[in-house]
Parts: C-alpha cells; sequence; structure tokens
C-alpha cells in the first residue's frame, strides 16, 4: 500500500472512532501544546525586555556606571557582600567621566537606591506612593524623554537647586485636567512645595507596569530633600549604538582613575547596558528551557505508549484483513509500512491539533495579560517533528506485529 493510501486510510479510522482517537492522541496534543506556549511566551519575553525593558531603564545607545549591577540575582553570597562594600556612586565621579568621553550626547547623574516614594497632593486633589528621582539635566537626554507640556529640567535649576519638577504622564493625569494645566501649578511632596516646570509625554507601560508615575527633580533639590541616597548612577548616551563598547571602556578607565585603583585591584563599580538586563533575563528563562524538554519528553511517551496500545488493538481488530490482503500478494513489508503509516500519520495529527492549541493558547495569553507571544518556527518543526517521531519510534512494534501474521490464521480469525 502506498504511503499517502495508508495515511488516508488512517486519517478514515480516525475520524470514524473520533472521541478514541481524540483520547489516544491526547498527550501528544497536551505536549506539543505546551511546547508551542511555553517557547513562544519566553521567546515573546525575550524580545520584550531587550525592545522596552532594556531601554526604558538604561536608555537607547546608553550605558550606565553603577555600584550594584543590574542583573542581582543571580549573584553569590560571596560576590554580593563584596559589592556590598564598593564605595558609592558620587556626583565627584562624573567629572572623570566626562573628561574620558567628551565624545558623549549626553551624561547624567540620577539618584540610587533605595528610590523614595511620596504622595504628591495638589489643592484637595492626591496621588499616593509616587516614584520621586532626583536627575541632572542630561538625564532626559539618555532616557529620550519629551515632554506633553511645559520645559525640561536645566544645568540651571541643578546648580541653583531650584524647587520644580517634572511629573510623569500619570500623575499629571489624575490631578490636572491637561497637561498645560499644570505648568506652573504648585504642589506638595514630602512637606515641601515644588513648581511644576513640565509634564513628561506618556510612554506607556511595561509588563502591565506604568512608567508614568514618577516626579522628576534636580538632583541637588532631590539630596536636600531626601539626603544622599545610598548611591548614585551614572547614566551616558553615546551617538550610536557601535560606539557604546568603546565608551564604556573609556567610562571603566575612568572610574578606575576616580577611585585609585590600582592595576592589580578588580573594579569597584559596574559599567552595565541594556544588554545585561536581557542577559540576566535570558538566564532566568534557560532555567525555563532546562524543565520544559523533561514534561515534554513525559508527555510523548505518555502519549506514544497509548498510540502503541491502540495500535496493538487495531491490528487485533483487522487481524482478518490483514490475512485478506496477505492472500491477495500482500508482503510483510506492505503490512509493516501500512501500519507504520498509520501510526506516523495519526501522531502527526496529534502534534497538529496540539500546535494550533498551542498558537490559541499563546495568543489568549497575550491578548489577556501584557506578557507577549511570539512563536518561533523552530519549536512548530520540533512539535510536528515530535509527533510524527512518536508515531513511528512506538508505531514500530504494532507494525512488526501485524506483518508476522500467520496468513491462514488471520483468515480463520474471527
Amino acid at each position: 500500500m502506498p504511503i499517502l493510501d495508508a495515511a488516508q486510510l488512517a486519517l478514515q479510522v480516525a475520524w470514524s472512532h473520533k472521541l478514541r482517537s481524540f483520547f489516544t492522541l491526547l498527550g501528544i496534543i497536551v505536549s506539543v501544546a505546551f511546547l508551542v506556549a511555553v517557547v513562544a511566551i519566553i521567546q515573546g519575553m525575550n524580545a520584550y525586555v531587550r525592545e522596552r525593558i532594556g531601554d526604558a531603564i538604561v536608555g537607547a545607545n546608553a550605558f550606565q556606571v553603577r555600584r550594584t549591577p543590574i542583573a542581582v540575582a543571580l549573584i553569590d553570597d560571596e560576590e554580593w557582600q563584596a559589592i556590598q562594600r564598593r564605595p558609592i556612586i558620587a556626583p565627584e565621579d562624573v567629572p572623570y567621566v566626562q573628561r574620558a568621553l567628551p565624545d558623549a550626547e549626553a551624561i547624567a547623574l540620577q539618584s540610587g537606591w533605595p528610590t523614595p516614594q511620596a504622595d504628591v497632593v495638589w489643592r484637595d486633589q492626591t496621588v499616593g506612593d509616587v516614584f520621586l528621582f532626583g536627575v541632572t539635566a542630561p538625564f532626559q537626554d539618555v532616557q529620550g524623554y519629551e515632554f506633553a507640556a511645559g520645559d525640561p529640567l536645566t544645568d540651571v535649576d541643578v546648580r541653583e537647586r531650584r524647587f520644580v519638577v517634572e511629573l510623569g504622564w500619570d500623575v499629571a493625569s489624575k490631578l490636572f485636567a491637561s497637561p498645560a494645566e499644570a505648568v506652573g501649578e504648585k504642589i506638595r511632596v514630602a512637606g515641601a512645595q515644588l513648581t511644576i516646570k513640565g509634564v513628561v509625554a506618556k510612554k506607556g507601560t511595561v509588563l502591565g507596569q506604568s512608567w508614568d508615575g514618577f516626579v522628576m527633580m534636580p538632583f541637588t533639590t532631590f539630596e536636600s530633600l531626601y539626603g544622599r541616597r545610598h548611591t548614585a548612577v551614572i547614566s551616558v548616551k553615546m551617538p550610536s549604538a557601535a560606539m557604546v563598547q568603546d565608551g564604556m571602556e573609556r567610562a571603566e578607565e575612568a572610574m578606575r582613575i576616580a577611585h585609585g585603583l590600582h592595576p592589580e585591584q578588580p573594579d569597584d563599580f559596574t559599567v552595565d547596558t541594556a544588554d545585561a538586563l536581557v542577559s540576566f533575563w535570558k538566564r532566568l528563562t534557560g532555567v525555563l528551557f532546562t524543565v520544559i524538554p523533561a514534561v515534554v519528553a513525559i508527555g510523548v511517551l505518555v502519549g506514544g505508549i497509548v498510540i502503541m496500545n491502540i495500535m496493538l488493538m487495531s491490528v487485533s481488530e483487522r487481524t482478518r484483513e490483514i490475512g485478506i490482503r496477505k492472500a491477495f500478494g500482500a508482503t510483510r513489508a506492505d503490512i509493516h509500512r501500512q501500519f507504520l503509516a498509520e501510526s506516523a500519520t495519526l501522531a502527526a495529527l496529534g502534534g497538529l491539533i496540539g500546535l494550533v492549541a498551542g498558537l490559541a493558547l499563546a495568543g489568549l495569553v497575550a491578548a489577556a495579560s501584557p506578557l507577549p507571544a511570539r512563536v518561533s518556527l523552530w519549536s512548530v518543526a520540533v512539535a510536528l517533528g515530535l509527533g510524527a517521531g512518536a508515531g513511528i519510534v512506538f508505531g514500530v512494534y504494532p507494525a512488526a506485529r501485524a506483518a508476522r501474521l500467520d496468513p491462514v490464521a488471520a483468515l480463520r480469525h474471527e
């Protein structure tokens, strides 16, 4: 029997026993759906972290000089203790970096951890738990902020320690009817009266978390209200992505000079880009990728065993049919090929259904949550290959058993 005819016969048998076929393929369907959906979500998250979170935290074509690395979750206790002994990143370090990077588009200082939160009060209205940041004027260029109303902070605001602020879009929209109405108004933050200088245009959300719920003030004003944080962060924006690596190396050399480090001493600071955050995320998702094959393998194994049992049952039910085919000249190879093709077709059908289910599940997750989902061609190929492969592997024994049937005994079978 030709392969295509055997596949068509397998589909007819599956259609005539729909419920049995469904439960036969359930293990394959679930395993393939799980593989496609989880891989799509993880791949989408990787792209999301790279394209949105990384640029939102660090900035495009930018890097940061930090006391603590971005990827702290995978640092062991000994490394963490060493990091805790590092000196803070201070305003006094900025001139060293500026001299080393005259070609940088912007070099900024921003308040570091811990980031304070406070209520923002305007007349009888209050917005609670707003993040407060102190920055120097170039920080707005590093982050690529655009302004819906008003003007950005200036070097003069920082130098003269002016009590002015920029509002994030969410804060402004909760207090005022429009961004333009906010400009020039006075708000109270942590007991201090501050004048609104501008409103930053909406940046949107990342994983459901708004990036617009903040108040930004001159770095010197921030320090007068909250004192010096445990550390600050120096942000540097280069003219192009190709210049970032060279800029990082020069910034590292400048910071070593600023901190008086000898050649044999390790860095007591970290120079990070958005790639560090992406790498950190990929290391986390890599743990999931080590679990996925085991889960999928168990599902495929269970599904394959079920397919083998069903095929053995089919051989028993069709014993007389096999005897007739052999009586009309079918060889052992023909019978073996027929049942192996039926098993592979049945399993491939399960893989295809699982693929559709996985795509639907990934789309549902993307639509109902902030988690993105991007389907990879390799996961589709693996999904279909798993289905067909399980059918071939677990169909070998039933096919061999059918091929070994004695035609005379098979014809006498009732």
